[in-house]
């Protein structure tokens, strides 16, 4: 899954991406109000922490502006003030949770969590099945009636896009806009290769599920 933070406090922002990104998430930081809205308007995002108080533009304002231009990407304000009108005002311009600073790093992951569940089954807030194949985030590991096999990051992270969205054809464009990054340079033979190791994977463990092609489109767990 890939998330944006906005937050002006870089020591705050590194360690946030740091922890994601040791939790498996894919993370693009933005320090300023202006390239968060830049970064949050490209609508690749599965989740974006976003500050209130930052240069250039408040992230209320930058939030106001995601909403009026329709995308819905889920929004978990960071604000150091704790008085209610704020997080009242946060809630009304289409903000979906808040966390106060400081916080405890398990609360946060659990409100991103929250915030992120997909259409595969989730089993724990570790592991997603999918027709009896389970993805491990604890292990990196995918498994079927026992039988388990690890998968590098980026195998990791495009398993877990498919399984997230189980029969639906994933564009190319949309698997390295979440897996790289909507400024990468990756070719499209890139991603190829990695869904030929897990392919190789699923079969190893006797997966009942199918990565598919739809030539010149993309992929689908079916």
């Amino acid at each position: 899954m890939r998330i944006l933070i906005v937050e002006d406090e870089v020591q705050l922002a590194d360690a946030l991406t740091e922890i994601l990104k040791r939790n498996k998430y894919t993370v693009d930081t933005a320090y300023n109000g202006i390239d968060g809205l830049d970064n949050a308007l490209t609508a690749v995002y599965d989740c974006i922490i976003l500050d209130i108080m930052l240069p250039g533009m408040s992230g209320l304002d930058i939030l106001s502006r995601l909403r009026s231009e329709k995308i819905g990407t889920p929004v978990l304000l960071l604000t150091a003030r704790s008085e209610i009108d704020d997080k009242i005002n946060g809630l009304d311009r289409g903000a979906d949770d808040y966390l106060t600073k400081p916080f405890v790093t398990g609360e946060l992951l659990a409100r991103l969590r929250a915030l992120t569940r997909r259409r595969g089954e989730l089993v724990d807030d570790n592991r997603l099945d999918y027709n009896g194949l389970e993805l491990n985030k604890n292990t990196s590991s995918v498994v079927f009636k026992g039988n388990d096999v690890k998968l590098s990051l980026k195998e990791y992270q495009i398993m877990e896009l498919l399984i997230s969205n189980p029969r639906q054809i994933l564009p190319k464009e949309r698997i390295i806009e979440k897996i790289w990054g909507y400024e990468s340079d990756v070719e499209y033979n890139n991603i190829e290769v990695y869904i030929s190791f897990l392919r190789k994977k699923l079969s190893v463990i006797s997966a009942p599920v199918q990565i598919k092609t739809a030539r010149g489109i993309g992929y689908s767990l079916e």
